[in-house]
């Protein structure tokens, strides 16, 4: 019997090679005539704002630039951000880049519309009107920041990470163009294609899910297990490229109308104290993570099994070669394990804490508490 679920997908996708060439067009349709672009000095670096703003110039359009935009997006990037849309009279907004630009554009719209900080928002029913028009162009293959209707920030006071959910801070459009995928190096393709990975798992596992959800989760790890070491090893693959971008954005669907869990509560809590990457926290948490959960969603990860292609006989066999599965990719593409984020001694009683803090700790399969987190972490070294 498939239980009442409700499914909101606030964003339009376009997809495929050259389609962020539409950019000014399909900001023009938004009603956007003074965008401020949102994005990072990797974007930059990498040639991929150039194109953009060659799209740009060549309708005409009046444009700030705001690349201040740090890893791990922090609450003062949003409000200098937001400060600089408001005295430049911006009236949309583009974002380009991973999930730290876009997440930051998120926030940056909802202050100009709202005002206030932006902790102010934290939870899941603080924002209350419509956000400037947002198109998003994402760069890379694992966040799905362009198609989810959450924006997690950085509190540099605490140095805790909060969310902001909500569809009305959604990007109105997403211009899926795997060509830009393509500057990614192989360290970045890997842990944000674990990344992805990790949404899929957590968006299928997680107690919220619901039936699209999890198709969405079932084909992205489909995808992402089948060809994330072809775009690590063959950067320029553009088969791959285009199936780890659908697969980043068929997870964030998945996760975002379903939920993450633990993985993540761990990876902020981490970011947050660290400033440690987001992609590589969950990628390297991932499989640790699943082997704590297993007795309690089973049968859950031996359809992941299945997903992946594995051959197995009854649910169990089924979970443990998932794991393994996961544990092999990870050092197939080359990460490093998760004793390799250094965590502190002297810090794991409050990576515990912030964890078991997390609004998605109640999703996890799994029940758990600090004590839990604590054992854990050990677990994990």
């Amino acid at each position: 019997m498939i239980g009442r679920f409700s499914f909101e997908l606030p964003t339009r996708i376009e997809f495929g090679q050259g389609v962020s060439s539409a950019v000014a067009d399909v900001l023009g349709d938004l009603g956007g005539k003074r965008p401020l672009v949102v994005t990072d000095k990797g974007v930059i670096n990498a040639g991929i704002f150039e194109k953009i703003k060659d799209y740009l110039e060549g309708k005409g359009l009046e444009y700030l630039v705001f690349s201040s935009v740090e890893p791990n997006p922090k609450d003062r990037d949003v409000m200098n951000g937001a400060s600089e849309a408001e005295a430049f009279g911006a009236d949309s907004i583009i974002a380009i880049g991973g999930g730290s630009p876009i997440d930051c554009a998120k926030g940056i719209g909802v202050i100009v519309t709202h005002g206030g900080k932006i902790r102010d928002y934290e939870g899941r029913n603080a924002v209350t009107k419509e956000t400037l028009p947002m198109v998003a162009v994402p760069t890379t293959s694992g966040t799905g920041s362009e198609v989810t209707f959450s924006s997690v920030i950085t509190d540099t006071t605490d140095r805790f990470k909060f969310s902001i959910r909500h569809p009305r801070i959604a990007a109105r459009v997403a211009l899926c163009d795997p060509e830009l995928t393509v500057s990614m190096p192989p360290m970045l393709t890997a842990a944000t294609g674990m990344d992805a990975l990790t949404h899929a798992i957590e968006g299928f596992t997680a107690k919220p899910s619901e039936p699209v959800a999890d198709a969405c989760a079932l084909h992205a790890i489909e995808m992402i297990v089948k060809y994330l070491p072809r775009a690590v090893n063959s950067g320029d693959d553009m088969e791959a490229r285009s199936a780890m971008l659908m697969g980043s954005v068929l997870a964030g669907i998945s996760f975002s109308h379903s939920d993450v869990a633990s993985v993540h509560c761990i990876a902020e809590a981490l970011g947050g104290m660290y400033d440690a990457p987001h992609g590589m926290c969950n990628a390297v948490a991932l499989a640790p993570v699943m082997r704590f959960n297993m007795p309690f969603c089973v049968d859950r990860y031996a359809r992941v099994a299945t997903a992946m292609g594995l051959s197995f006989k009854g649910a169990k066999e089924g979970a443990e070669k998932a794991v393994e599965k996961v544990e092999g990719l990870a050092a197939d593409v080359g990460l490093p394990p998760f004793s390799s984020l250094g965590v502190r001694d002297e810090d794991r009683e409050t990576i515990a804490e912030y964890s078991a803090r997390n609004g998605s700790n109640s999703s996890n399969p799994r029940p758990m508490s600090k004590e839990d987190y604590l054992e854990l972490l050990d677990l994990m070294g």
